[in-house]
């Protein structure tokens, strides 16, 4: 396993362990991404399938929100939907309508074209452009896999809940190939030198609690487990929901959506499970003022909580002014406390 880079801003892992001592640091969900002027100038001449699967661009694009915004973190720039690559199936971007996996598996009679193959033969330009990564940055890198039961949500076309009714020990076999499959693919990715990780099971929204506590709940406390060397963030819309199942499996971290107050999800979650988030995206069509003034109402209700990262309640939206974004990073990097004298 590649040693880490020594990080100029150990604050986010520091509050990953929940012994933090200065302001929370801060990043963004999908801040490599859309938004980015940088950004749209590669992809004006390059495919994603080509962004995703480039390790130099994979390496360029994950270091665009550090240069830009001066966040404390990087994310891998990645897709979700890299595992099933690894089944043998096939991902596109055909540009409206969200990725394509081909073929769909709506049934158990399906998996038999789900082939499994090593993670470092499928998906080693990941590892590549990890490394290139690491080899420039001094911010800590997160990188991330998607949810089993998300990755089924799409590989099914979006009609998982059928299969789940129809023929629930099948749903169960897939999702547990996927699991076994995802905690290899992150094995790479720490070997590779990540420095944390973030799990996005972000359709588990479509599922009741006792549905989740079933389909979803099993197979991210497999690779909670599975990938103790890095600490772990378990993300997915509705979180607020789910906080008694999710905090059960003990990640480092998780993350929420703006349903409720953070404070109030913090009451939920023991002290030394870290909390993340939770700024509503669209709160960044606002004008900077109200953008400031609801980022300091927000840390001020944090203040002093070691274990706080600051970000939205879900990835930046693709047409954000970049200022925005930026008047949030800013407000966070520049908070200062009211017990060391500031506001």
């Amino acid at each position: 396993m590649l040693s880490s880079t020594v990080s100029s801003c150990p604050n986010f892992l520091d509050a990953l362990a929940c012994q933090n001592k200065g302001r929370p640091p801060v990043w963004i969900m999908r801040q490599a991404g859309r938004y980015l002027p940088e950004y749209q100038a590669i992809r004006k001449s390059r495919s994603l399938e080509e962004m995703f699967r480039m390790p130099e661009l994979i390496f360029e694009i994950t270091k665009q929100p550090l240069d830009i915004l001066g966040v404390d973190a990087a994310i891998l720039f990645a897709d979700i939907l890299h595992v099933p690559l690894s089944l043998g199936l096939d991902v596109s971007f055909p540009g409206k309508g969200g990725p394509v996996i081909s073929p769909t598996i709506t049934c158990a009679g399906d998996l038999i074209q789900v082939c499994p193959r090593p993670v470092e033969e499928a998906l080693g330009f990941v590892q590549e452009g990890i490394k290139l990564i690491k080899q420039e940055i001094k911010e800590p890198l997160i990188g991330f896999c998607g949810g089993p039961f998300t990755v089924m949500t799409y590989m099914t076309g979006k009609k998982i809940k059928k299969w789940l009714y129809s023929d629930p020990d099948g749903a169960l076999e897939l999702l547990q190939i996927l699991t076994d499959q995802s905690i290899a693919y992150l094995k790479m990715q720490i070997d590779a030198g990540v420095d944390a990780i973030q799990i996005f099971d972000s359709w588990a929204n479509l599922l009741s609690r006792e549905e989740f506590s079933f389909f979803a709940l099993p197979f991210l406390r497999q690779i909670t487990q599975a990938v103790k060397e890095v600490p772990t963030i378990i993300f997915s819309r509705a979180s607020s929901h789910f906080v008694s199942e999710i905090v059960s499996i003990k990640p480092s971290g998780i993350s929420f959506d703006w349903t409720y107050s953070m404070e109030e999800m913090r009451r939920r979650v023991p002290p030394t499970i870290a909390v993340q988030g939770n700024l509503d995206p669209e709160l960044l069509y606002a004008p900077i003022p109200v953008i400031e003034k609801e980022t300091t109402k927000l840390l001020h209700s944090m203040e002093g909580d070691p274990g706080y990262i600051a970000n939205l309640g879900h990835g930046v939206l693709p047409d954000i002014p970049v200022d925005h974004v930026k008047a949030f990073v800013n407000t966070v990097k520049n908070f200062s406390p009211r017990s060391s004298g500031g506001h």
